[in-house]
């Protein structure tokens, strides 16, 4: 099996692993280890001069409770994989980005009901910080309107249909400033505007990562949730 791991030393790489495919009880084990959102510790042999790498020794590095189980927790974990992997386009390690990552999905296993749910619009405006295109938390009374092709709130109406206005500005504005996601348990919003505010953020990821296209998880996210 051909799979695509986000290590820590080596960023976004590509690993042929044996014998996970076979029908017997040991290869059905080695299976769920990469199941999408997986934490692994891993052996590897590593060259720069090679597309595709081979994995030693693999296990455990975190055994989630809830992600690997629980149906929403499992779409929310599946809309951060695609998201990562839509924005990972090098072979380059980011160490930062890894950890804030890792903590993320350890997060999202652990959440209650309310901040799973919002955990995906938490996700979405803060990993921009580590692609350099994230949203300035400028609002104001004044700058009441979000630009989504600049990225920062302005007081004008663009010119263009790409912005989010009212409230959906304001909960923009909100989780910009949230920075830990037990915070999250304090936004109240219903199913419709969650929705609506990712399909917004697809949007804004849209304009800032050249090939983005659309997200084949978000639609399924939006009945999970629902």
């Amino acid at each position: 099996m051909i799979i695509t791991i986000f290590t820590e030393l080596f960023g976004v790489q590509s690993y042929l692993v044996n014998g996970v495919r076979t029908t017997s009880k040991k290869g059905s084990g080695k299976a769920n280890l990469f199941q999408p959102s997986a934490m692994l510790d891993l052996v590897v042999y590593h060259s720069e001069l090679k597309q595709l790498n081979r994995i030693k020794e693999f296990r455990w590095s975190y055994l989630y409770n809830h992600i690997l189980s629980d149906v929403r927790k499992n779409a929310v974990a599946l809309f951060m994989v695609e998201l990562l992997t839509k924005c990972l386009k090098q072979p380059e390690p980011n160490p930062d980005l890894f950890h804030f990552a890792e903590d993320a999905f350890i997060h999202l296993d652990k959440s209650s009901e309310m901040v799973a749910a919002n955990f995906p619009l938490f996700f979405a405006l803060h990993l921009p910080v580590f692609f350099g295109f994230r949203i300035s938390d400028n609002y104001s009374a004044i700058n009441s309107f979000l630009d989504l092709h600049e990225g920062s709130f302005t007081h004008e109406q663009p010119h263009h249909p790409h912005f989010l206005e009212d409230k959906q500005a304001v909960i923009t504005s909100q989780l910009l400033k949230t920075m830990k996601p037990e915070e999250l348990e304090d936004i109240k919003l219903n199913h419709d505007f969650r929705r609506q505010l990712l399909f917004a953020y697809e949007t804004y990821y849209a304009l800032h990562i050249h090939d983005f296209g659309k997200m084949k998880t978000l639609p399924v996210l939006k009945e999970i949730l629902g």
